[in-house]
């Protein structure tokens, strides 16, 4: 197989292309979330779910949150394990959910009196919220701190990934849940080494250069094992696997405001070897330690990362306040302006007065 050998330039614009972030933006809401197989679900929307956001940068101002909650409704995208993915994907966790449910843990074990109490309750009045739902746990579950005296909700978590409960919608922030039968689509599964490779393939589609194998990480893997050809990127180590579909195509780039939970840069370690982007989630640090804010959005301008927005949307006070706009390398007045516009369009979408400093 030929080794395809790239400039930095070019793998930056396969990645962005493939992330449907260049200026072809994608045709409706379904068809996007296919192509990226996936949005991630994060509780924390200091200017917006991260779901919505990611949605928001690749369709503009015409996508609206309730058109997630639409399609969810539809069963024609399904929540599943922190991720909203299309209904049609299911198909490829299938064998692993029913491989979980021959070698259980031992918590889910010890509890298999409250895991067949919960699955009645569901059978008989479901959809419901956690809190509807028994705690006759013979074994609490216990952590670092994070989940304790969350019996229920951590037993429901591990019987969705046994493919035994789905969310079906939700109630606010609460999630509902029932049987999984009577949300997942009833498809045949596929077996297990093929929808691993056939994973691997739409992941590549969805980055479009991607490391063979790097390190495992929770939720949705940065690697792609042996999907697409290998290539090399000059200036960077090692060996890499590309789409093919990506090559040689024309870039038309524009400047776009990313969720802190953007596949563009979820992988750290690639975002520093193709865009010499440094970035992290502060959220968690204390105020005095934080270089570039709360919830940072990442700033894309054509093919480069090129800074941060700290800003933070006031829904009480109406407004989304702008502390900084932080600059990797100090902006032209083009760029300047490009990005000014990505806020002022922000504030729009999200029907708040911009309020800059």
């Amino acid at each position: 197989m030929t080794l395809h050998r790239l400039s930095i330039r070019e793998a930056r614009r396969i990645a962005v292309r493939a992330q449907l972030l260049d200026g072809a933006r994608p045709g409706g809401l379904v068809e996007m979330v296919r192509h990226l197989t996936l949005l991630q679900i994060d509780p924390t929307a200091a200017v917006a779910p991260t779901a919505d956001l990611v949605c928001w940068s690749r369709l503009g101002s015409g996508y609206s949150p309730a058109d997630l909650v639409d399609a969810l409704g539809r069963r024609s995208m399904v929540e599943l394990l922190a991720t909203i993915r299309p209904a049609g994907d299911l198909a490829l966790y299938r064998a692993e959910m029913a491989e979980r449910r021959t070698r259980p843990t031992a918590w889910v074990e010890a509890n298999d009196a409250c895991r067949r109490d919960i699955l009645a309750r569901l059978a008989a009045e479901g959809p419901l919220p956690s809190r509807m739902l028994p705690d006759t746990c013979a074994v609490p579950w216990k952590s670092t701190g994070w989940t304790d005296n969350q019996n229920v909700i951590r037993l429901l978590e591990l019987m969705s990934s046994r493919g035994e409960v789905a969310v079906a919608g939700r109630l606010g922030r609460d999630r509902l849940w029932d049987l999984a039968e009577r949300i997942y689509p009833d498809e045949p599964m596929v077996p297990p080494a093929e929808a691993l490779r056939r994973r691997d393939e739409r992941r590549l589609r969805a980055l479009g250069i991607a490391r063979a194998k790097t390190t495992k990480v929770p939720i949705e893997p940065y690697d792609v094992g042996e999907a697409g050809e290998p290539a090399v990127v000059e200036g960077v180590k090692g060996q890499w696997r590309v789409d093919p579909a990506q090559l040689g195509q024309p870039f038309n780039g524009r400047t776009a405001l990313l969720s802190p939970f953007d596949r563009l840069i979820h992988d750290r370690r690639r975002a520093l070897e193709l865009f010499d982007f440094d970035y992290g989630l502060e959220m968690y640090k204390p105020a005095t330690k934080r270089r570039w804010g709360y919830y940072a959005l990442p700033i894309l301008h054509g093919d480069r990362l090129v800074g941060k927005l700290d800003a933070r949307a006031d829904r009480k006070a109406g407004v989304l306040r702008v502390n900084a706009v932080h600059e990797d390398q100090p902006f032209g007045a083009d760029v300047t302006a490009d990005v000014d516009g990505e806020i002022v369009a922000l504030a729009d979408w999200l029907q708040l007065e911009l309020v800059r400093g």
